[in-house]
């Protein structure tokens, strides 16, 4: 298979995520299939590229800015970030929805930031937590206290 056929596939296959958590938030199926397949799915190819392609000595590359750049000069790197953005970004996209249900807030409201999400990754988290902080006057989430073993 062609890097660019699986470039196709895997933005297709994140689109379809996004279309769920913006149109069907609050259907059953959404989050079992936007975790539980499109996520794994993606996940699951960024692995097997990184498996077949990754080299231990890229390792010290990763602590100076234009080693981390010449990393990009490499199609399967790129597409490997590619996917780890789609991903990530889906996932940030999945908190937003929960987040918002479980502090009332009205789905339409979040829409700005799912598509902030979807196009800019953290700009739309950002988005989604000043929408939260307006609508709860609540900065900090709430975590269930955990007892520390």
């Amino acid at each position: 298979m062609s890097n660019q056929l699986l470039f196709n596939i895997v933005n297709l296959t994140a689109m379809m995520g996004w279309l769920l958590l913006i149109f069907l938030p609050s259907w059953k199926w959404t989050g079992k299939i936007i975790i539980g397949f499109i996520i794994v799915l993606l996940a699951s190819i960024y692995v097997y590229i990184i498996a077949i392609t990754f080299d231990l000595s890229v390792m010290e590359s990763f602590s100076r800015l234009n080693n981390v750049m010449a990393l990009f000069n490499n199609e399967m790197a790129v597409l490997a970030s590619w996917i780890h953005y789609l991903a990530f970004d889906l996932m940030v996209g999945m908190f937003i929805v929960s987040n918002a249900a479980k502090n009332s807030i009205k789905h339409w409201m979040t829409i700005p930031a799912l598509l902030g999400s979807f196009m800019f990754g953290p700009a739309g988290l950002l988005l989604y937590f000043i929408i939260r902080w307006i609508k709860t006057r609540r900065y900090f989430m709430n975590y269930p206290e955990t007892k520390r073993v």
